[in-house]
């Protein structure tokens, strides 16, 4: 069990992209001017604000299934290659008895990228929580972390879904 938390704590700001649902209204969200308005396809502010807000909303059902380690609880916000990886990691800490809590504190959010055919949004986050690691419900790692992360979010049905979510520090 040692071996997968020390492979899964360093991995751990990848995955720590959920809040708690108290946790979503006392985080501070600043959202940046796009960068994505200077390209060939203008970012309106009716989408802007919708892949934003579908983006916080994904950081809530990513802390309930860490938390509950429940991988079907990422199905309504991630798809892809995100929720390949964060499913499986999922199911590696509830192998060892193993679930994560964390607290958000900030958000510093900017949209860098949306494609021509508005297919795909990127935008980049960096984030300030508390993490919390229990084995069998006991605490027994706790630390703040700020992690700056690229996401790729892409529509489905009726909202954007996070496709790709990478810490970059």
């Amino acid at each position: 069990m040692l071996k997968l938390l020390k492979r899964l704590l360093p991995a751990l700001p990848i995955l720590a992209f959920a809040t708690s649902s108290h946790a979503a209204t006392s985080a501070d969200v600043r959202i940046e001017p796009s960068a994505a308005q200077n390209g060939p396809h203008m970012l309106t502010e009716h989408t802007a604000s919708a892949v934003i807000q579908d983006y916080l909303q994904s950081w809530k059902s990513l802390s309930a299934a860490l938390e509950e380690n429940r991988a079907d609880l990422l199905n309504m916000d991630f798809s892809g290659a995100a929720r390949e990886k964060l499913g499986e990691t999922i199911h590696e800490q509830a192998a060892a008895g193993l679930s994560t809590q964390y607290r958000d504190s900030a958000h510093d959010i900017q949209i860098v990228f949306s494609s021509p055919e508005g297919l795909s949004i990127q935008l980049t986050d960096t984030v300030a929580y508390d993490l919390q690691v229990l084995d069998h419900g006991k605490s027994i790692s706790s630390q703040h972390i700020t992690t700056r992360y690229i996401v790729v979010l892409t529509p489905a049905e009726a909202r954007w879904k996070v496709r790709v979510f990478q810490a970059t520090n």
